[in-house]
């Protein structure tokens, strides 16, 4: 079964995303890694990069296909994780936690927070697809 943590936000690109203080650590879902399979490589843009909400960001590669990477909220990235560089497969182990993709300080946090889905809006959009 697939892993929706309730304490977090989603986005329809299959991201989710945790807010730290005045820092947001984004991810893909468990429906994505386990949509894509054993992921091969991981790239997101370069932190100091801004963003618009639901901008392409990055790339996840993977033995069956490669998909984008788009950030749920706006904002300027402030650290990239660079353990998905030599273990890129942390993101299939541990989607939630190990295998976050990157931190953001978010430009517009109330109204891009809104726009996202919870747990249970979740599970219900990727129950329809």
């Amino acid at each position: 079964m697939t892993e929706i943590p309730s304490d977090l936000k989603y986005s329809r690109e299959h991201e989710w995303v945790k807010v730290e203080n005045d820092i947001v650590i984004v991810g893909i879902t468990d429906y994505a890694q386990n949509s894509l399979h054993e992921i091969t490589y991981v790239e997101i843009n370069e932190v100091g990069t801004t963003l618009e909400a639901n901008q392409e960001c990055g790339l996840v590669e993977s033995m069956k296909a490669s998909s984008d990477i788009f950030t749920p909220l706006a904002g300027e990235i402030v650290e990239v994780n660079s353990k998905l560089e030599d273990s890129p497969e942390l993101v299939n182990e541990s989607p939630y936690g190990e295998g976050w993709m990157f931190k953001i300080k978010p430009s517009n946090l109330d109204a891009d927070l809104a726009a996202l889905m919870d747990s249970d809006a979740y599970r219900e959009y990727i129950e329809s697809l």
